[in-house]
Order: C-alpha cells, then sequence, then structure tokens
C-alpha cells in the first residue's frame, strides 16, 4: 500500500515538473507568435517603418536560434534547472521593458534581451523532461505532449493577443508572461530536481560567433535589401561578410574535437532532412502570420479580435492533429505526417494566392484551417529525430536543434516578406494583396519541397545513412580515438 502511495506521489511530482517545463515553451512559442497581432497596433503607436517592424519580429527569433545551442551545453554543464529558473527571470523582467518600450528602437532592444532568456527555457526545459522521464514509452508520450504544446500555444497566439490588444492595450502581450513566468518559477523551486550531464563540453565560442554573424548577415539582407538597394554597399559587404562566417563555421566546426554543432549529424539523411523540413515549414508560418495579421487589420479592416478569432481555425487544426501527428510517428513512423505537411501547406498557400479585399469570410477560414493542419503535422516528426539521433548525455544541446531550426526557419520567413512582397510593406497605395502573391506562390513551392523531403528522407537510402551516426549514440568519437584520445 505504502509502495502505491510512493508511486502515485512520484507521478503527480512528474505531472508538475512538465507542466512547468510546458509553461516555459507555451510562453516562447506564443510570444514568437502573439506579437504578430499587435503589429499594426505598434506601428502605429511608435511610428515603426516596415523594416522596424520585421525587426521587431526577427531580433526575437534570431537571438533565440542563435542561442540555443549554447544555452543547451550552458544547461548541461552548469544545471539545467539552474538555467531554467534563470532564463524565467530574465524573460519575465524583459516582458517588463517591452511593455513600458517608449520607442521601437527600445522596445528591439527589449526584445533582444527577453530571447536571451527565452533561449535558455527551451533546451532546459526538455533536457529536464528527458531526464525525469526515463522509460522508453513514457518518454515518447511526454515528447508528443511537448510537440503539442509547441503547435499549440503558437497558434493560440494571434487569439490571446486580439483579445488583449483590443480590450487592454497592445502593451499587454508583454505583461501576460509575466504571471506565467511568475508560477513556474516557483513550481520548479518546489518540484524538479537538478541535473548535469556527466561530461564537461567546452563552450565553442567561434563557432557561436561565426553562426550568428551568418544568421544576422543573412537576415539583414533580406529585410534591408528592398529599402536600401540590392546593390548598396552595406548590404553588398554585409552579404559578402555573411558569406564568409557561414564558410569560417563550417571549416572550424568540421575540425573541432568538441564543436558547437557536430557537421557529422548531417551526415545522416533523417536528421538532415529534418532540420531543413523545420526551416522550411516555420518559414511558411511565420511569413503566414506576419502577413495575413497586416492584411486582415489593415486591408480588411478588422479589429484585433476579429483577427485573432480568424486565426481560431488553426488553433484549432494544431489543437487535434499536433498529438494526432505524435501518434502516426509512434506507430508509422515520419512519413505519414510530413507528406501530409507538404500537400497542406502547398494547398493552403495555393488558396492564399488569389485572396483580395473581396475574398469571402469562409474561403479565409478554410484557407487558415488547412494551414493550421499542415504546419502541425510537422512538430512530432522534427523533435522525435533530434531527440533520437542525439547522444544522451547531451540532451541540452541535441534537443536544443530542433528548437533552432524551427527559429531560424520563422527569422527567414519574415525577413522574405519584405524581400519578395515589399510593396505589400511599403506603399499604402498598392494593392496588399497582389503585391503578396509572389510570395505565397515562393511557399507554395516550399511545401512540395516539405513533401519531397519527406518522401526521401524515409526511404531505404536514407535509414541506411543513420547507421553512420552509431558510433556517436554509442558514445565513441572516431576523431578522439585516432588523436589518441580515449
Amino acid at each position: 500500500m505504502n509502495e502505491t502511495v510512493v508511486r502515485q506521489l512520484a507521478r503527480r511530482r512528474k505531472a508538475v515538473v512538465l507542466a512547468s517545463c510546458c509553461m516555459s515553451v507555451l510562453i516562447v512559442s506564443m510570444d514568437a507568435t502573439i506579437v504578430n497581432v499587435a503589429i499594426p497596433s505598434i506601428r502605429a503607436g511608435l511610428s515603426a517603418s516596415p523594416s522596424q517592424m520585421q525587426w521587431v519580429f526577427d531580433i526575437y527569433t534570431l537571438m533565440v536560434a542563435s542561442l540555443l545551442l549554447l544555452s543547451g551545453a550552458m544547461a548541461d554543464r552548469f544545471g539545467r534547472r539552474r538555467t531554467f529558473q534563470i532564463g524565467l527571470t530574465v524573460f519575465a523582467s524583459a516582458s517588463l521593458l517591452c511593455s513600458v518600450a517608449p520607442n521601437v528602437e527600445m522596445l528591439i532592444g527589449a526584445r533582444f534581451l527577453q530571447a536571451i532568456g527565452g533561449s535558455m527555457l527551451t533546451p532546459a526545459a526538455l533536457s529536464i523532461v528527458t531526464q525525469v522521464f526515463t522509460g522508453r514509452v513514457e518518454r515518447a508520450r511526454v515528447i508528443g505532449i511537448w510537440g503539442g504544446v509547441v503547435g499549440i500555444s503558437m497558434a493560440l497566439g494571434p487569439v490571446v493577443g486580439g483579445v488583449l490588444i483590443e480590450y487592454v492595450d497592445w502593451r499587454a502581450v508583454f505583461w501576460i508572461n509575466v504571471p506565467i513566468c511568475a508560477l513556474a518559477i516557483f513550481l520548479t523551486a518546489m518540484f524538479v530536481p537538478e541535473s548535469k550531464s556527466a561530461t564537461m563540453r567546452d563552450v565553442d565560442l567561434i563557432g557561436l560567433g561565426t553562426g550568428m554573424a551568418f544568421l544576422f548577415g543573412l537576415v539583414f539582407v533580406l529585410i534591408e535589401g528592398p529599402g536600401m538597394g540590392w546593390t548598396d554597399t552595406r548590404v553588398v559587404v554585409v552579404g559578402g561578410l555573411a558569406a564568409l562566417a557561414f564558410a569560417s563555421f563550417l571549416r572550424y566546426e568540421s575540425r573541432r574535437l568538441d564543436p558547437f554543432v557536430d557537421l557529422r549529424f548531417f551526415r545522416s539523411i533523417p536528421f538532415a532532412s529534418a532540420t531543413a523540413i523545420a526551416v522550411c515549414a516555420y518559414a511558411v508560418w511565420g511569413a503566414f502570420l506576419f502577413m495575413m495579421s497586416l492584411f486582415l487589420q489593415g486591408e480588411r479592416g478588422f479589429s484585433a479580435v476579429h483577427t485573432g478569432l480568424m486565426f481560431l481555425p488553426v488553433a484549432g487544426g494544431a489543437l487535434i492533429f499536433s498529438p494526432l501527428s505524435g501518434r502516426l510517428v509512434g506507430r508509422f513512423g515520419a512519413r505519414p505526417s510530413l507528406m501530409i505537411a507538404g500537400v497542406l501547406i502547398t494547398a493552403a498557400t495555393l488558396m492564399l494566392a488569389p485572396v483580395s479585399d473581396a475574398t469571402p469570410h469562409w474561403r479565409l477560414l478554410v484557407a487558415f484551417a488547412v494551414f493550421g493542419i499542415g504546419t502541425s503535422m510537422v512538430n512530432a516528426p522534427i523533435t522525435n529525430t533530434a531527440v533520437s539521433g542525439m547522444p544522451t548525455d547531451r540532451a541540452g544541446a541535441a534537443s536544443a536543434l530542433a528548437s533552432t531550426s524551427r527559429q531560424v526557419g520563422v527569422s527567414i520567413g519574415v525577413a522574405l516578406c519584405g524581400s519578395v512582397a515589399g510593396a505589400a510593406l511599403a506603399d499604402s497605395n498598392v494593392d496588399f494583396a497582389v503585391s503578396a502573391r509572389p510570395l505565397w506562390l515562393v511557399f507554395a513551392g516550399v511545401g512540395v519541397l516539405i513533401l519531397t523531403l519527406g518522401v526521401y528522407s524515409t526511404s531505404g537510402r536514407a535509414l541506411r545513412s543513420a547507421e553512420h551516426l552509431a558510433p556517436l549514440i554509442a558514445g565513441t568519437d572516431p576523431r578522439r580515438e585516432s588523436a589518441g584520445v580515449g
């Protein structure tokens, strides 16, 4: 009887641990989308230019993407609970700064700080979860819940944001983070055990620096290129430096014994494809939220609440199909989920291409629902591949790769809005829907690419390529052995 009570208490504690960790992914993922509905209000209230509004969004996703791997390694080294609590504190404090920003420059700076805190949350939380839930079936179920929270929180962001903006103020989209962070800090202190990695990794500052330089340079060119001109000296120089940083990153990481990103993992076709699919799917997702928020409020004249409600089919699709995708992956592998995602994303973007000011509401809702189902299907196969294909002792850095690819995708997607559909953002006299049409056609091609990668990454050749990871997963390192390091 006592044994049963102990097991029940253990289960209850695990449930609280999972809840506190899910709170972190809730606010990080929701914050990346909730701001979209506030874009027209922020733009009007702070007199922001189109490129500044893109930076309000992209500075957050870029910093999170750049620091996730470092934060994961730090969590493994210095303690996952400690890193998690620091991240929650920084995120809450920066959210308060965002809410009182007097100008757009201050808001961008506060978003920068907010991202530093946010980058600590996801890898530390997922590491805690993988350490607490050790059983194979138990862990698979929890990862499915985790993937569902990611999809649902990103979809609910616009709905919650719309209500807050309409009945409070756009600054309220940042206030909401504070009580959630406070509750998560309390639960973490009471219930989450501390854990560290058995092996301490060196901090690869050169890999981090060159990787960040490449990402920021790429996004700078995509955002500022249309306004400054593609042949502007600043754009050309930054583009050249970004290319140089990327080449340096690849060269340095391939030669380092303990790299920031172990490039050998990309010899596995399933792993490399999952990373590419995450970037592609979330590029479409980021652009969709950014452009449709502007279209619905700026062109159709919808209120913030009405705009948020228009995104309900997206939230509904995520609520139902994110868990379903997890079950499909568990039973049939990644191929069905990825194929469905590719087909539906292609269909949704083709449905958005002919949209105009006269498009009936029901057609928009149908397109949004199809889009929501398509994007919700990719989370489970991406997360499953990332966690399963990495050494368990590097859980923090490993789990961060999937989240990094998502954030990179969102950043690129928002940046592409200015590059491909710049006229829709910069000139109020042009037809927004017509100017945005090339963007949706580009993303229809991205949907086809997701479908293709979904099939190829689950082929026999792809699965055989994953066998090259076996020595690393087993804890051996051929380069260390050949160098005489045991």
